[in-house]
């Protein structure tokens, strides 16, 4: 059967473990570096303890080393893949493929989304060199998804919700050219998050001072159904920078929303085992979310950008009646507000404002300030108090169902058996000492009472069989040591069976489907300079961050188009009409945008 893996982001240790306990069948998490979100590394004694963790589940774990390498570290970065090869990581996410030309130890690889994987050929050469698997780029619909599943062979991974980068991934040089902050080197520095002002060709200014690169957050929730339909085996929650709060509710969404479609499907399963039980009710719009957007997932939609406000609005409340001095009413049949709630809103300049509430009074909410509340503005709650609450106390124990067997062997030697719901066996024997029972049944009660307390342990009994020569009475002690020996040789057993199997690269001479690569190819090192070369390519630019920038360079490229968002698309319009450039403009510079109508794409140069 199809596997099908839900994969949470983990900050740090901490998180690692929420995604797990919440339902996750699969952790991504930062190295101590080489990570392409440079504030989220993580030592590998940590990483370590979350392996041993997530393998009791036969949970994954991949880290990642998805930045572009300079020459002098190379050396580094080859040992620090052998140090996670000895610590049982299941695999490592990369971007440079100089990584293939290191003296690997036998460890799976998947390719990054700063790949560039947007493209059927480029996919099937990743799985033709011994990748096995792939972050498939955000921007692809239904039906490019669907097309490379069907030729090729290689697991398939996607974004199903989080933050989007305006351009494609790993072909940004935009933070780099500002402040020599490279994304690709896991440092940037959000310069899509900006205000620009927009001017056509004359100068005229068309919107000033908007947050024009800046998009929604991704939420397919509507399209896991399809998605799994269309070739999907991994399911990807961005978010490495978010918190545990953001990790518990989202993995814990998605997780329900998949169990529900594992029901009706009999040619998939999960790829790992455990249940949780949550205490709280997921609901994505309360954590950190810019509003959401369905992307391209089915061709272009309407209003994907966040023109306003770069910042998270929370879920939308309603519009305010009227205004008092010291507090507001909102309209009726609106969610409740409860005391020391997040609020924000739009003034009448459209700058985005915030308070929290002190107090509420049935339809009177009174905040911290009035200041730019006005009747008719809409309010959105960017921090429910007491869902935060909720999910700060969450902290499910994630359980493996199991059955016990205890009997007797002979006069005075035990067996205790564990069998869990994967099919995984241990047993454990033990000479015991037992009395006489004066009450059979009592005792035998007893035996079983005390054999069922599976504690704090991961294990959730099931059934328990108990079979006896004598009629044994034991003292609690007695059983409580056996059945603690037999839960640790059970745990450690599931942890040495969900160890990964050794997949070693094997070395190709596939040819590239392009024989000239350009600095958007992020070669960067001379590891990667030889692996091009090997597969047939030429003609080789190194990347940028180590060129001298050219006049005219570009520096992004994007299926989002500034055009479509105003409703000037060129299609539309007749070949007098038609916008070929226009001018970005902010502090940081000037920077022409150009309409590739034919690839239906933008791009931005330096001006």
């Amino acid at each position: 059967m199809r596997q099908i893996e839900l994969l949470a982001p983990a900050k740090n240790i901490d998180c690692g473990f929420a995604a797990i306990n919440h339902g996750a069948d699969a952790v991504y998490i930062g190295a101590p570096k080489f990570g392409a979100r440079k504030m989220a590394g993580n030592s590998l004694s940590h990483i370590s303890d979350l392996v041993a963790y997530a393998h009791i589940f036969n949970c994954k774990v991949y880290v990642t080393i998805n930045t572009i390498i300079y020459d002098h570290e190379l050396n580094d970065v080859e040992k620090l893949i052998h140090d996670l090869y000895n610590i049982n990581v299941d695999a490592i996410i990369i971007q440079d493929m100089g990584i293939l030309e290191m003296n690997l130890p036998p460890i799976a690889i998947h390719a990054s989304t700063q790949t560039d994987n947007r493209s059927l050929e480029k996919i099937k050469f990743l799985e033709d060199i011994g990748f096995e698997q792939v972050v498939l780029a955000r921007e692809l619909s239904l039906k490019q998804i669907e097309h490379i599943s069907k030729h090729s062979n290689i697991k398939l991974e996607c974004f199903i919700h989080g933050a989007l980068c305006v351009s494609y991934s790993g072909q940004c040089y935009l933070s780099a050219s500002i402040n020599n902050r490279s994304a690709n080197r896991g440092e940037c520095g959000q310069p899509c998050r900006l205000p620009y002002t927009l001017y056509d060709n004359n100068g005229k200014t068309l919107v000033k001072n908007k947050y024009l690169l800046s998009l929604k957050d991704l939420n397919l929730s509507e399209y896991i159904d399809k998605l799994i339909d269309a070739g999907i085996n991994s399911f990807k929650i961005e978010g490495r920078l978010k918190d545990a709060d953001y990790v518990k509710n989202i993995t814990s969404h998605y997780r329900q929303l998949i169990d529900k479609i594992l029901i009706k499907k009999n040619n998939i399963k999960r790829s790992s085992i455990g249940n949780s039980i949550i205490n709280f009710i997921p609901e994505p719009h309360k954590s950190f979310s810019r509003n959401f957007t369905s992307y391209f997932i089915n061709g272009r939609q309407d209003e994907i950008w966040n023109i306003d406000s770069p910042k998270a609005l929370g879920e939308r409340i309603g519009r305010i009646v009227k205004t008092y001095n010291d507090y507001f009413t909102i309209e009726k049949n609106t969610p409740s507000f409860s005391n020391g709630d997040g609020i924000c809103f739009f003034d009448k300049k459209k700058n985005l404002k915030g308070t929290n509430i002190n107090k509420v009074i049935q339809n009177n909410i009174y905040p911290e300030s009035m200041n730019d509340l006005y009747a008719g503005a809409i309010i959105f709650r960017n921090r429910d108090n007491q869902f935060n609450t909720v999910l700060k106390t969450s902290d499910p124990k994630r359980l493996i169902n199991v059955d016990l067997f205890f009997k007797q062997i002979n006069k005075s030697l035990f067996e205790l058996t564990i069998i869990d719901e994967e099919g995984v066996q241990s047993s454990i024997s033990s000479e015991l000492y037992y009395e006489q029972a004066r009450n059979k049944e009592l005792a035998n009660e007893n035996t079983k009472y005390q054999l069922s307390k599976l504690g704090n342990s991961n294990l959730s009994l099931q059934n328990i069989n108990i079979k006896l020569i004598d009629d044994c009475f034991f003292q609690s002690k007695v059983l409580n040591n056996l059945r603690r020996d037999a839960i640790q040789l059970h745990i450690s057993k599931r942890i040495e069976k969900n160890k990964p199997i050794p997949k070693p690269i094997i070395q190709t001479n596939t040819p590239y489907f392009s024989n000239q690569l350009n600095y958007k190819a992020n070669i960067a090192n001379k590891n990667a300079f030889s692996f091009y070369k090997k597969h047939g390519v030429n003609n080789i630019e190194m990347a940028f961050e180590i060129s001298t920038q050219k006049p005219n360079q570009e520096l992004m490229r994007t299926k989002y188009c500034i055009l479509d968002m105003l409703n000037k698309c060129n299609k539309n319009a007749t070949d007098n009409n038609k916008i070929h450039h226009l001018i970005l403009s902010n502090q940081y510079g000037n920077y022409e945008c150009n309409f590739d109508c034919k690839k239906c794409e933008m791009t931005l140069i330096k001006k």
